[in-house]
């Protein structure tokens, strides 16, 4: 018997098994780039939410993770990590590993406000997120006390321009969206407001049911439930179309000033570098539970209107609204 015709031994057989298809293997996870996709998620994913438990921003992430989490099979973990109008969080999600396992939640304050405020900003959104779709979003309230001579904002312009200086409007912060949509409705209307800011929603409602300021602009959950029981008054909401909690109540836009449209839009994002098939498949599955009447009817609850975009769709509406909120901004004399 020759060589070449000698058995191999069993030890050495396995051994070269064992090496093949380590070397097929290899080759097979190289060429199906895909394959990291279809195994995700494999563990826990983190939701940055970058605002207090308990906010209306909190609310729609809880309900939104629960409901993904069903779907991808896995626990989605919301972290709440607030501060400094929500940069803290996000600054944090900039740098995490960019593998499809840490999320954030955007919105306007965040995405569009921040960055033109500060340019020196930790992070840029266009250069260190990868936005995977919109969730949709909230609008503002406009409310006063009943002790008001206020029915809507036609009202409120008049008093304004008779009473120079005894229209004060509360907002949760300088520089905040419902700062800056008294100074956008300011500018339409032709009249003049004072700001009050506040640390929080619920110190300005306690003024405003005490008739101590005139006018609190603020997400209506705060102040849904004053209004229903009638200890407060609404004007307008501030986006393009009225919402189901309270349908009587017109838009800003219908009251004269057609181009009036202001919300906190919120949306999920993740860090710049996360591969593509990971962010479609997260786009997919993320609109499919948006599209449920059961998360519809929970969000309206919350007077969140759910929509979700593709990813190239809401890139660009954060540029729009980031450009758009910047002329606001450069208007009212804001720009440091």
């Amino acid at each position: 018997m020759n060589s070449a015709s000698k058995p191999v031994p069993a030890a050495r057989l396995l051994c070269l098994l064992g090496l093949a298809l380590g070397i097929t293997g290899a080759g097979g996870l190289a060429a199906s780039p895909a394959s990291a996709a279809d195994a995700f998620p494999a563990r826990p994913i983190r939701f940055i939410v970058p605002f207090p438990p308990g906010t209306t921003t909190d609310v729609v992430a809880r309900l939104v993770s629960i409901r993904t989490s069903d779907r991808l099979g896995q626990q989605i973990v919301v972290d709440n990590r607030a501060g400094a109008s929500g940069t803290i969080g996000v600054g944090l999600a900039a740098v995490a590993t960019p593998d499809g396992y840490t999320w954030v939640l955007g919105t306007t304050t965040t995405h569009a406000l921040a960055p033109t405020f500060n340019p020196k900003l930790a992070y840029q959104p266009a250069r260190d997120f990868a936005p995977v779709t919109l969730l949709g979003d909230a609008p503002y309230f406009l409310t006063t006390y009943p002790g008001m001579p206020l029915n809507n904002v036609r009202d409120l312009i008049a008093y304004a321009r008779a009473n120079p200086g005894k229209v004060h409007y509360a907002s949760v912060g300088n520089f905040s969206l419902g700062h800056l949509s008294g100074e956008l409705l300011k500018k339409a209307g032709g009249f003049e407001m004072v700001h009050v800011p506040y640390k929080g929603s619920t110190l300005a409602l306690v003024d405003l049911l005490a008739g101590r300021i005139q006018l609190n602009i603020s997400t209506i959950p705060a102040s849904l439930p004053h209004v229903r029981a009638g200890k407060l008054r609404a004007l307008a909401v501030t986006t393009s179309r009225r919402v189901s909690a309270l349908p009587q109540t017109p838009t800003v836009a219908e009251s004269g000033f057609p181009d009036y449209r202001a919300s906190l839009w919120m949306g999920v994002f993740v860090p710049a570098g996360t591969p593509r098939t990971l962010v479609s498949r997260l786009n997919r599955d993320i609109s499919t539970i948006l599209g449920s009447p059961d998360l519809k009817n929970a969000l309206q609850e919350q007077a969140f209107d759910a929509g979700a975009l593709s990813p190239a769709d809401f890139s660009r509406l954060v540029r729009n609204e980031t450009a758009r909120w910047k002329k606001v901004i450069e208007d009212a004399g804001f720009m440091r």
